[in-house]
């Protein structure tokens, strides 16, 4: 990939949601059942992709479900390349069990952050530390963000971590001096004017995947993308005809997760969509993901 993401953080205008549906949303979560996903077919793609953003490019993701094998080699390339803290991660991995014994089958499904069109945690942001930028990566400033953690309850998908602890305390290691052995210098950089790369850097901000900004500043793919072994992602640039992603939405019938909440994401789902109720697995991961916090709390 040899065009690199636009430098001009801009927030991109969206349709209104009302307070009372993106409280309601982290609760559809848990009630919705399989009405939550969307089964794309092949003529409607051509007319989503230009439905948002024109002639610019607009960063999206294609999971293949029938690929995982469940190794969580994005899960840990994530962590490694991002430099998250203990107990956070931004690419969550879903291990499910469909059928009755003895005819039982487990699939997996890779959950990133969905980098919406129409992103709710943004529109609840009172600050303006969460945007989106005009190539659709949505992005915390962590110098502006206040911690309240209002997009952390806007979000359906349950991918906002609160950094609980300083950075001398937050990682998995002891070091010496200010500087750990595995940091990152390009999460120290800014990118469009603002501090949106890696995370654990500040205490009492919220983090999320990025997409691996500061890659895609360097013409890289993200982490997880480069380290799968079984080719599991793809992406590229929604609004170009001839990328990675574009060619696999073109061929095969996709789904996109918690459709009818109208957040519109760039993360795609093809394959077997699994007949688990998926409403419920994120709802499982939101549950998980305020014990985390609840633990990391009382340990601060």
């Amino acid at each position: 990939m040899e065009m690199a993401p636009s430098e001009r953080g801009r927030q991109e205008p969206a349709k209104r949601i009302k307070r009372r549906d993106l409280l309601r949303a982290g609760g559809a979560a848990a009630a919705v059942g399989t009405a939550g996903l969307l089964i794309g077919p092949n003529i409607l793609r051509k007319a989503f992709v230009k439905a948002d953003s024109g002639t610019g490019v607009r960063y999206g993701m294609v999971i293949d479900l029938e690929r995982c094998f469940g190794c969580r080699a994005c899960v840990q390339a994530c962590k490694v390349e991002n430099n998250t803290p203990g107990a956070v991660s931004w690419m969550y991995l879903f291990r499910y069990e469909e059928g009755s014994y003895p005819n039982v089958t487990v699939g997996y499904m890779s959950r990133p952050c969905m980098h919406c069109s129409n992103p709710p945690c943004v529109k609840v942001c009172p600050v303006g530390a969460r945007f989106r930028r005009e190539d659709g990566l949505v992005l915390t400033d962590f110098r502006r963000c206040i911690g309240c953690r209002y997009c952390q309850v806007a979000c359906p998908y349950g991918v906002n971590y609160f950094n609980w602890k300083k950075p001398k305390d937050n990682y998995y290691l002891d070091w010496d001096g200010e500087t750990p052995p595995y940091k990152n210098p390009d999460h120290d950089k800014q990118y469009g004017g603002r501090t949106v790369s890696g995370g654990g850097h500040y205490v009492g901000v919220m983090e999320k995947c990025t997409f691996c900004v500061h890659r895609l500043a360097k013409g890289l793919l993200p982490a997880c993308v480069s380290n799968c072994p079984a080719h599991v992602y793809h992406f590229g640039d929604l609004n170009d005809p001839n990328s990675a992603v574009s060619e696999v939405l073109g061929k095969k019938k996709w789904i996109r997760l918690q459709e009818h909440l109208d957040t519109q994401p760039s993360v795609f789902y093809v394959g077997n969509p699994p007949a688990s109720d998926m409403a419920k697995l994120l709802g499982a991961a939101r549950l998980e993901l305020d014990r985390n916090d609840e633990m990391l709390e009382v340990r601060r």
